[in-house]
């Protein structure tokens, strides 16, 4: 099945967007799916019709559209409890203000909206991010957390974003929440939950990305079967676990990436242990058809090797069609 293949740009955001449009098209990438920091996209500029063709303009030079766009970062902002110095650090000035924690959330919500009105301005459907969560710290169990402390930061998600769903509705752009650690729902249950909690909202769904799951021990083709209705998004990243030599845990150690005493590794797309042909069948079989992004992270490898690298093995994958005939039809003698 042919899908674009695009490159997520929020770990290229160090270079102007105008250079990573250059090297995505001269690589042979479909389109970019555009993250909104660096100089990449200002969602703010939404309703400036100059600055809206602006980035599109770019991305016409080098024969590239965009498919999706991303604010991971104001949406990591929006439920997390506590805020401190590590959203100072990856929140703009605009959302971050006086750096008051419910401030902080209030103009984070405010900023996914703006997200949504860039995204119609675009002409894109897609919106993939972060929610952040208040119970995550719980996620070791002690000091214990009660049901109704758990129940209380659902309750906290769906009460902060059915707002900000109301404006994705309201301009017809979808919200891809991606299943990760140290968001409300970063595996298969909690995956479950959290839909149940914004009520299966149309406008809510999933980025699927894999490389989080891997190292959980979850089976990211499994779910990509059981959540099929809510896959609005692929992210196409890899993950190489290496805890069985007793002493890496999965946990990290809180050690940096590619230190190798850590228990698992982001890696480049096809050099991990994500079972890519597996999922490129179930992706066929639930008939996904939007955008596979390449997520380049490794720590290992330069990107401006790993990134065509990853676009090749992306797009060889992707091209399988599924068969036109049954392979035991011509067992038939009638």
């Amino acid at each position: 099945m042919t899908r674009p293949v695009t490159l997520f740009t929020g770990q290229w955001a160090d270079l102007p967007f105008e250079e990573v449009a250059r090297l995505a098209g001269e690589w042979g990438y479909d389109g970019l799916e555009i993250a909104s920091w660096g100089d990449h996209l200002d969602v703010s500029r939404w309703d400036d019709d100059a600055y809206v063709q602006s980035r599109l303009d770019i991305l016409e030079r080098n024969g590239l559209k965009v498919f999706t766009i991303s604010n991971h970062l104001a949406g990591q902002g929006v439920c997390d409890d506590p805020i401190d110095q590590r959203h100072r650090d990856i929140l703009n000035d605009r959302v971050w203000g006086d750096g008051d924690p419910e401030g902080v959330r209030q103009r984070a919500a405010e900023e996914l909206k703006l997200t949504a009105r860039m995204a119609a301005a675009l002409g894109v459907k897609t919106v993939t991010g972060f929610t952040g969560s208040s119970i995550w710290k719980a996620v070791a169990m002690f000091p214990p957390a009660s049901d109704e402390f758990i129940e209380a930061g659902y309750q906290d998600f769906a009460d902060r974003f059915h707002p900000i769903l109301d404006v994705f509705d309201e301009v017809g752009v979808r919200f891809a929440h991606e299943v990760h650690p140290s968001e409300i729902a970063y595996d298969y249950w909690t995956t479950k939950r959290t839909l149940e909690a914004i009520g299966h909202r149309e406008a809510f769904g999933l980025n699927w990305d894999p490389s989080h799951m891997v190292w959980q021990d979850l089976d990211p083709v499994g779910f990509l079967w059981d959540f099929q209705d809510r896959i609005y998004h692929v992210h196409c990243k890899d993950t190489k676990k290496r805890t069985g030599n007793g002493r890496n845990g999965r946990l990290g150690s809180h050690l940096p990436w590619a230190d190798p005493r850590r228990g698992w590794d982001f890696i480049s797309t096809g050099h991990g242990d994500v079972p890519w042909e597996d999922a490129f069948r179930m992706l066929n079989a639930i008939g996904y058809d939007g955008p596979l992004s390449v997520e380049w992270e490794d720590a290992g490898m330069d990107r401006l090797v790993g990134a065509p690298e990853a676009l090749e093995f992306v797009r060889r994958l992707s091209s399988y069609e599924p068969s036109a005939a049954a392979f035991d039809a011509a067992f038939s003698t009638r």
